[in-house]
């Protein structure tokens, strides 16, 4: 028999047992949870981001967020997004690395893990995007110290040498007016694929080959002949692969879309790897390269990274406030065509929609398709503010003001071969055959040339041979007064009216206004 003086001591005993149950129960579960953030944060292959942690990537951008066409309100926050990550200094803990992957665009494992992370010529050769693109503004050119080496035919192996048997060397284009670019190249694109389904029909139905011009916008792509079998012959097409898809982006006219370009730079130049084409999809893996991070970079950084750059403005062309610039630049205006540089560098080519899908039409395996999910997104890029200034034509088409053609041309001759300067081919185009380069924008982003190893426009212009030869002989044999006209035209093409643009020579006032 219990008595009431042997019970208080039993309850204060079960009480006291109690409490301490409690406190070693709450300790645990703060314990248990913590380690289950700890255990997240490994099975996502993501280390825990603290408030100090030293991350690039402060928060991945959902792609589910975004879908359909986005109003400008919509849109914002994608770009400022895009903004960060083409700014962020990415880091081990973003991903950055691939020691067990090469550079090359379509994944593939190396034998052995790479003897240095970083490296001037293979990669990984900068720690953000902006590391490059960064003149006169973030997004523009780069200077002949941040060249990059693309390793055409030695895109699985290190390599330490800068000779060119080892890769072609590139100074780095600006981005500005980027959006507008691809859709030129895609409208121009369905032109000719519909002209050459035109030419099949035509010939099957008389049942004789039937010959037909190839051109969109007023650029001319040479002759593709079809027959009544269903046969086609491309070997007159010009400028051009035999696919007839116009592919806008690198020097060689070889990347087809922003989208493509942003996959392949984040793997070469920092060795952050996109899901949609090193995941699991196409590789069967969540951490191709083997370095501790699963899914560096969601779909959704991809899109934010492509909305950013698809969204900069055109290059402006300034009026300056000096009279005597004023004055040369109008007459080089002229002499712009008259010597035939407009052949090639043409003002501007009409766009009938500004409204910029992505994932692209013509984009293809190991990067988002259209089809491929059910967010894909789109946006007007008429709506921005910069593009509502832009001129238009009778029919309301946007005249997009690139000084391009977005067709490819023999650029070198054996007299003249200063930009035939490659000895390795890219994606099966010849050595000395490059896309004309866009001159919007040309008075910020000197260096020139391919390799960026001209100072001045007119080095540039006197390094022009194979078909762009008889302009440049047309420069050469003006009068100095007249070659300095041209190069005072020239350089009213600006980036940016914020910053001093390429001054000409004789003329002392570099403020200028938008035109």
């Amino acid at each position: 028999m219990f008595t009431t003086a042997s019970v208080a001591p039993a309850i204060s005993t079960f009480r006291l047992t109690l409490f301490f149950l409690f406190v070693l129960l709450t300790c645990a579960g703060l314990t248990c949870a913590g380690s289950s953030q700890l255990r997240a944060a490994e099975t996502s292959g993501q280390p825990t981001a603290y408030p100090w942690s030293a991350r690039g990537i402060a928060e991945h951008v959902e792609q589910k967020a975004f879908s359909g066409l986005l109003t400008t309100e919509q849109l914002a926050p994608l770009i400022s997004a895009g903004e960060s990550l083409f700014s962020a200094r990415f880091t081990r803990d973003d991903g950055v690395g691939r020691p067990m992957s090469t550079q090359a665009i379509i994944p593939t494992k190396r034998k052995r893990p790479a003897r240095h992370q970083f490296s001037r010529t293979a990669g990984l050769d900068a720690n953000a995007c902006s590391s490059c693109h960064n003149s006169p503004v973030v997004g523009g050119a780069g200077d002949f110290s941040v060249n990059v080496f693309v390793s055409e035919g030695f895109q699985n192996t290190d390599f330490d040498n800068t000779d060119p048997q080892f890769s072609n060397e590139r100074n780095t284009n600006h981005l500005f007016g980027a959006g507008l670019i691809e859709l030129l190249a895609r409208e121009m694109t369905a032109d000719l694929q519909l002209q050459r389904r035109q030419a099949l029909a035509s010939a099957r139905k008389s049942g004789v080959k039937n010959t037909a011009e190839l051109s969109s916008k007023g650029v001319l792509f040479g002759l593709l002949h079809a027959y009544p079998d269903g046969h086609v012959d491309h070997s007159d097409i010009e400028g051009i692969d035999p696919d007839l898809v116009i592919r806008p982006f690198s020097q060689k006219g070889v990347i087809t879309s922003l989208r493509q370009f942003t996959i392949n730079a984040l793997n070469h130049h920092h060795g952050m790897l996109a899901t949609e084409r090193y995941g699991a999809r196409w590789t069967g893996a969540i951490d191709f390269d083997e370095d501790g991070i699963n899914n560096e970079i969601t779909d959704g950084d991809v899109s934010a990274l492509v909305a950013w750059q698809a969204t900069l403005r055109s290059p402006l062309q300034l009026q300056p406030e000096n009279e005597q610039w004023q004055s040369a630049a109008a007459a080089g205006n002229v002499r712009f065509n008259s010597i035939g540089c407009a052949q090639c560098h043409r003002p501007a080519l009409p766009l009938k929609s500004a409204v910029f899908s992505d994932p692209g039409p013509y984009d293809a395996a190991g990067t988002r398709r259209q089809d491929d999910d059910n967010y894909a997104i789109s946006y007007n890029l008429a709506q921005l503010q910069w593009a509502q200034s832009l001129p238009r034509n009778s029919d309301g088409h946007i005249l997009v003001p690139l000084f391009g053609d977005l067709k490819r041309h023999k650029i070198a001759d054996q007299e003249v071969a200063t930009l035939g300067n490659e000895l390795l081919s890219q994606r099966f185009v010849e050595r000395d055959v490059f896309m004309t380069a866009e001159l919007w924008g040309i008075a910020s982003t000197a260096p020139y040339g391919h390799r960026g190893d001209l100072s001045t426009i007119d080095e540039v212009i006197r390094a022009h041979g194979g078909t762009a030869r008889p302009a440049r002989d047309r420069y050469i044999e003006l009068p100095e007064s007249e070659q300095q006209q041209l190069l005072a035209f020239l350089a009213t093409l600006t980036l940016d009216d914020t910053k001093p643009v390429t001054q000409p020579h004789n003329v002392t006032d570099q403020k200028a206004v938008r035109q």
